[in-house]
C-alpha cells in the first residue's frame, strides 16, 4: 500500500461533531498520522499561526495521556474546524501524501455535513413524536405508577432497542457531558432507529400496555414494528 493510500486509511472516522454545536472537527493528531509530519511540528505550526487560526473560530485544545517509564504524562493537542485545518494544511509542502490527506479530509468534511444535516431534519420532524410520547405515558398512567422516572425509563428503552445502549451509557461512550442529551449525540441512522422506537411506544402505551409487555413486544417478540 502506498504512502498516499495509508493516509487515506488513517482518516476513517475521525470527523466527529461532539461539540455542543455539532460542529465537526479534526486534531493535530489525526493531521499529524495523515501527512506523515511529526505532532510536535503540527502543533508548533498551530501555535505559530493561532492568530490567524482564529479568524476562523477558537482552536480547541485538549490532552491525551501517555504512558512512560516514569509514569502518566500527557501530550497537547489541538481541535480544529474545517477552515481552521485547511488553512493549515496549504502551509503544507504538497507531498503525495499530503495531497491525498487533503482530498480525504474535504470528503470526510463534506460528507460529516451532509450527516449533520440529516439529524437536524430528523430532529425537527421528531419534535412532535416526543411530545406525543409525553402525552401518551401522562395519559396511560405511567408517570405516576413510575413516580416521575416514566419518561427517562421509557425513552432509555428506546436508546437501547435502536443502538443497544441506554443514555447514560452512550455519554459515556462518546465523551459527552452528564447534562447533554443523548439524542442529541446520535447519528443520522440512530435518530431515525430512536424515532422509530419512540413512536412505537406511545402507540402501544395508547393501546393500554405496560412496560415489560412494551419492552418484550419492541424486543421482537410479536413486534408491531
Amino acid at each position: 500500500m502506498t504512502k498516499a493510500k495509508q493516509a487515506e486509511r488513517h482518516m476513517s472516522l475521525v470527523l466527529t461533531p461532539q461539540r455542543a454545536d455539532g460542529e465537526p472537527y479534526t486534531t493535530s493528531e489525526i493531521i499529524a498520522e495523515g501527512t506523515g509530519i511529526n505532532h510536535r511540528r503540527v502543533r508548533d505550526a498551530i501555535r505559530k499561526y493561532q492568530t490567524e487560526l482564529e479568524t476562523f473560530g477558537r482552536v480547541g485544545a485538549y490532552q491525551t495521556p501517555l504512558e512512560t517509564n516514569g509514569g502518566t504524562q500527557t501530550v497537547p493537542g489541538y481541535l480544529l474546524n474545517e477552515q481552521q485545518a485547511t488553512f493549515l494544511l496549504t502551509l503544507l509542502k504538497n507531498t503525495p501524501v499530503v495531497v491525498a490527506f487533503k482530498k480525504e479530509l474535504v470528503r470526510q468534511f463534506y460528507a460529516m455535513r451532509d450527516e449533520l444535516a440529516q439529524r437536524r431534519e430528523l430532529r425537527a420532524i421528531g419534535k412532535p413524536i416526543r411530545r406525543s410520547l409525553t402525552d401518551a405515558l401522562r395519559d396511560s398512567g405511567e408517570v405516576e405508577r413510575m413516580k416521575g422516572h416514566a419518561y427517562g425509563t421509557y425513552t432509555d428503552l428506546a436508546y437501547k432497542l435502536a443502538t443497544g445502549k441506554i443514555a447514560r451509557q452512550l455519554r459515556q461512550e462518546r465523551g459527552a457531558s452528564k447534562d447533554a442529551k443523548a439524542v442529541d449525540i446520535l447519528t443520522a441512522a440512530e435518530l431515525e432507529a430512536y424515532q422509530h422506537k419512540e413512536a412505537a411506544i406511545a402507540v402501544l402505551l395508547d393501546a393500554g400496555m405496560c412496560y415489560d409487555t412494551i419492552k418484550a413486544v419492541l424486543a421482537g417478540r410479536n413486534s408491531v414494528e
